[in-house]
C-alpha cells in the first residue's frame, strides 16, 4: 500500500462536505446541482475508472421514454398511474438534460423513434394497434404531444429492412452523442470547482452516522460529512441489501456506410434489442449502425457486473444486423463493448438516504440518459437537506 502524504491529505481530501461515488450522469449532475445551490460546499467525486465507463459513456444515446411494447409490458404488472408517472419523469429528465447542456453540444437529433415487428410478432403488433389511441390520449396529457405513436409501415421499403411486417413511429423520440454529453457534464463540474478523482475505487463505506469514512482499494481512509452512492449497476458492491441487480448489455458498431437509408432510433422485442444511425463526424452522408441488447436471451448470464461479450448474444446481434437491418450488402463490424445497467423488479429509481450520512441514487433501469439528470437533481436536494 502507498500511504497518503500529509500534503495529499491536506490539499486534496480535507474537509469534504459531500463525497459522491460514481462519475456517471447521476453523480455529475448531483454534484453540479449541489454546487449551484451552495458554491461553498466542498463536493468531491470519486470514480474507480479512468472514465465513467459503467453505462454513461457506453449507452446508445437514445433520448426516449419507452417504446409501445415496453409500455404495454409494464402495464401488465403495474398501474397506469405508476407507468405514466415514470414516463413523465423520463420526459422531464430529457428536457432537463437538454436545457442543462444544450442540443448543439449534445448533437441532439429529433429523428423520432421506430419499433419494428417481424411476421411472428403479429399478435404483439395487434395489441399495440388496439391500444394505440388510448396510449396516445394519455401521452398527450403527460408530455403534451399529440399522436405520439402512429403506424409507419410505408417506411419498411425505403429503410431497406428485410422480414419486417410492421413499424410503429414515435414522434417524440430523439438521439444524442453520449460521449459529448459526458464531456460537457465533466466540463461543467470542473467550472464549478468540483474535485474529481479518477482511478480511485472505493472498497467500502464506514457509516458513523454523523460522518463517513471511505476506504479505497489501496487502503486510503478518506473522511466526509456525507456520501452519495451513484454507481448504479455496481451499487451492491457497497450496499449489498439494495433491491437492485446489475445487468450487462452488449453492443456493436459497424464501419462507416455511405448513404445509409435510415436515420433514427429503433427498438425491437420490447426494447431488449435496439439500434440507431450514428453520423460520422464532419461527413453527413456517412453513418454507422450501432446495435445492442439481447440480454433477455440469457438473463442469468447477463445478470453480472463484469464487462465482456458472449458468443450467444454476439451471434444474435450479428444475425439481426445482417438478415434484417442491412441485408443488401456485406457490412463489417468495427468494434464491440458492453455496459452495466442497474435494474430491479420495480423500474422506479432508488433515491433515498439509507442513514443520516449515506444516500443512494441508483436503479435507472437502462434509462439513464432520460432520467439521470432528474435523479441527480432529486439526489442533490435529498442529501443537502438531510
Amino acid at each position: 500500500m502507498i500511504s497518503l502524504s500529509y500534503w495529499e491529505k491536506e490539499s486534496f481530501f480535507k474537509n469534504i462536505d459531500i463525497a459522491i461515488i460514481g462519475s456517471g450522469i447521476v453523480g455529475l449532475t448531483t454534484a453540479i446541482y449541489l454546487k449551484r445551490e451552495n458554491p461553498l460546499l466542498h463536493v468531491v467525486i470519486f470514480e474507480r475508472g479512468t472514465l465513467p465507463i459503467g453505462a454513461s459513456t457506453r449507452n446508445a444515446g437514445f433520448a426516449c421514454f419507452g417504446s409501445m411494447t415496453e409500455l404495454l409490458d409494464d402495464l401488465t404488472s403495474r398501474t397506469e398511474e405508476e407507468v405514466f408517472d415514470l414516463v413523465k419523469a423520463r420526459w422531464e429528465g430529457l428536457k432537463n438534460l437538454r436545457n442543462l447542456i444544450g442540443d448543439k453540444i449534445l448533437c441532439y437529433k429529433p429523428f423520432g423513434g421506430f419499433e419494428i415487428f417481424k411476421k411472428e410478432d403479429q399478435e404483439l403488433f395487434e395489441k399495440c394497434a388496439d391500444k394505440m389511441t388510448h396510449i396516445n390520449k394519455i401521452l398527450a396529457q403527460v408530455i403534451g404531444r399529440q399522436s405520439v405513436f402512429k403506424m409507419a409501415d410505408e417506411k419498411i421499403k425505403p429503410f431497406g429492412f428485410e422480414g419486417i411486417k410492421h413499424i410503429i413511429h414515435n414522434n417524440a423520440e430523439g438521439q444524442l452523442n453520449t460521449g459529448e454529453m459526458m464531456r460537457a457534464l465533466i466540463k461543467k463540474a470542473q467550472d464549478l470547482s468540483i474535485d474529481m478523482f479518477f482511478g480511485i475505487p472505493i472498497r467500502s463505506i464506514e457509516d458513523h452516522q454523523n460522518n463517513v469514512m471511505l476506504i479505497t482499494e489501496n487502503g486510503w481512509e478518506i473522511r466526509a460529512k456525507k456520501a452519495l452512492v451513484a454507481t448504479n449497476g455496481f451499487a451492491k458492491q457497497l450496499l449489498p441489501n439494495l433491491p437492485l441487480e446489475p445487468a450487462r448489455n452488449q453492443v456493436l458498431i459497424t464501419e462507416p456506410i455511405d448513404n445509409l437509408p435510415f436515420k433514427g432510433a429503433f427498438h425491437y422485442d420490447r426494447g431488449y434489442f435496439y439500434f440507431r444511425s450514428v453520423e460520422e463526424k464532419g461527413q453527413p452522408m456517412r453513418h454507422r449502425i450501432l446495435l445492442g441488447g439481447g440480454r433477455n436471451l440469457a438473463p442469468n448470464v447477463e445478470q453480472t457486473d463484469q464487462f465482456g461479450q458472449t458468443e450467444l448474444i454476439q451471434n444474435a446481434l450479428q444475425t439481426l444486423l445482417k438478415t434484417v437491418i442491412f441485408p443488401k450488402s456485406t457490412i463489417k463490424i468495427d468494434g464491440w463493448w458492453s455496459g452495466i445497467l442497474g435494474v430491479g423488479e420495480r423500474k422506479q429509481p432508488i433515491v433515498k438516504m439509507v442513514s443520516p450520512s449515506v444516500g443512494v441514487a441508483v436503479r435507472l433501469g437502462g434509462m439513464g440518459v432520460a432520467i439521470g439528470s432528474q435523479i441527480g437533481n432529486e439526489a442533490a436536494k435529498m442529501i443537502a437537506g438531510s
